[in-house]
């Protein structure tokens, strides 16, 4: 299975959320869940995060390259689902290209802390939507509701847009 193009909403997507729960198998096959706050798209097939505290997630890659990473947007409740291969790179000039590209686009000192990268290939993507539009509310309905909730939760973030 090939490499696929991410459309322009799969890539917005990914880029304004920047966390995604990434996927891999354990050496005795059940699954590894971790969140990736780095998860970012390097360009139109490929999906990378950064190994900032991940080493099961690498060990697991290292040894089966499989991976699903989720991301959604918890406040229209939609999102992406990729599945894919993960490479670990760690050295090189494609590090170094890696690490220059999340020091530009977001700041900080990545060469500092992380480890490694991972470059997924993304070979399938699939549009994940809740079942809170199954009642036919809309997104600006659920994006409300949702905010709501949310601000509920923290009401110092009440002047937040």
């Amino acid at each position: 299975m090939g490499v696929m193009q991410l459309t322009d909403d799969m890539q917005r997507v990914v880029r304004e959320q920047s966390l995604g729960f990434v996927a891999t198998v354990r050496p005795d096959g059940t699954p590894a869940l971790s969140p990736k706050g780095t998860t970012s798209v390097w360009d139109a097939g490929h999906l990378v995060f950064l190994h900032l505290y991940s080493p099961h997630t690498v060990d697991n890659l290292r040894r089966n390259p499989s991976v699903e990473i989720n991301v959604v947007d918890p406040i229209v409740r939609k999102g992406y689902r990729f599945t894919g291969l993960g490479r670990v790179v760690d050295s090189g000039v494609e590090y170094e290209q890696i690490l220059d590209w999340f020091t530009a686009r977001r700041g900080g000192d990545y060469r500092a802390r992380a480890k490694a990268a991972v470059l997924v290939a993304v070979t399938s993507a699939e549009a994940l939507t809740s079942p809170a539009y199954d009642d036919g509310s809309t997104e600006a309905e659920v994006s409300a509701r949702w905010r709501r909730r949310h601000l509920g939760l923290h009401p110092g973030a009440a002047g937040l847009p």
